[in-house]
């Protein structure tokens, strides 16, 4: 097997998988979950190190493929917009520590400019970003600290309405408080994630937004018409703002029934390919926060998932999904 190609890999729930075990007990109750994947309950030791876990990814399962990963701090719906701070310090610290205790292996980023050079110091990079940062609704002035801290993307919602915006549980469109944040985040250097975003808060975002956006983990609505994938309007909308999209491997966005196969996948990305997003397309997980197809169960998987690709799609279309596409918009929002 030829050697891996770097991966950039835009959405995984693992941080949060990793931080539930010493989750304060008032934030769990609020979820209402013991324990975040199956499973875990009965086995927190093996759901405690980013190093070596049951999770979908490891710093052991990826290996060497040189890997860029967003970690995400996914903010249930549940958690009021007061106790969401704590939550998102909980998740981040926890993070943190676990890159200080692997430092030889992992680095977390404060700046999209320091990927691309720990990727070619061998190391596994780490960037934050958060799933459903309602906690701005609370208190927006925290939008600059985020970015101090370098949290480099962020969504609005999950599924359900929140204060700022509003998942497909939902018709709402973008609150007030959430227009205004919007404008704050893109100001301070956040991307903006409208993978969760209802049609109508998509649309509002398409009218507010000055900078491009992306959907980090979103597959295509005409292949798969689960309402979280992304219309073909919506693609060439991100497309032509020179924004990103990222594949989703949760089956219920590949394929409306069965066990999604590497055609099913396939399928998708010719879609989007046909739409002309060569340069847009890349990989958005979602690992740890979903059900993954045989072909690309864990991290491990991915160089034999590349080489799928690269037989199907060519070496310079996989290089592009792999990393490189992420790369560039990401070294391009910060210049």
């Amino acid at each position: 097997m030829p050697a891996p190609y770097p991966v950039f890999d835009l959405h995984c729930d693992t941080a949060d998988r990793l931080a539930w075990p010493t989750l304060p007990d008032a934030l769990k109750r609020a979820t209402g979950l013991a324990a975040y994947g199956p499973g875990d309950e009965q086995d927190p030791a093996g759901v405690r190190s980013i190093a070596r876990n049951r999770c979908h990814v490891s710093l052991d399962g990826i290996a060497q493929t040189p890997w860029a990963q967003c970690f995400a701090c996914f903010i249930p719906d549940e958690i009021t917009p007061e106790q969401a701070q704590g939550f998102y310090r909980h998740v981040m610290d926890n993070l943190a520590a676990q890159a200080e205790q692997h430092s030889d292996r992992l680095r977390l980023v404060s700046s999209a400019r320091e990927i691309r050079p720990a990727l070619e110091q061998g190391l596994i990079v780490g960037v934050r970003t958060i799933e459903n940062a309602r906690m701005l609704g609370f208190e927006p002035a925290l939008v600059g600290a985020l970015a101090r801290e370098g949290v480099l993307m962020a969504s609005l919602s999950w599924n359900g309405a929140g204060p700022l915006a509003s998942g497909h549980d939902t018709e709402r469109p973008l609150s007030h408080t959430g227009i205004r944040v919007l404008g704050t985040l893109e100001r301070a250097g956040i991307v903006i994630d409208v993978s969760h975003l209802n049609d109508p808060c998509f649309s509002d975002v398409v009218e507010h937004a000055e900078r491009p956006f992306v959907a980090s983990h979103s597959n295509s609505r005409a292949v798969c018409p689960a309402p979280r994938n992304l219309t073909d309007a919506q693609f060439a909308e991100i497309r032509d703002r020179g924004g990103l999209v990222g594949f989703n491997f949760a089956d219920l966005f590949i394929t409306e029934s069965g066990t999604p196969t590497f055609d099913d996948i396939s399928r998708h990305l010719d879609r989007w390919l046909t739409l002309g997003g060569e340069d847009v397309i890349a990989l958005g997980s979602d690992f740890d926060g979903c059900d993954t197809p045989p072909c690309i169960a864990t991290a491990a998987d991915m160089p034999a998932f590349q080489e799928l690709l690269a037989q199907r799609f060519g070496e310079k279309i996989t290089r592009k999904l792999c990393a490189e596409n992420a790369l560039a918009f990401f070294e391009r929002w910060a210049n």
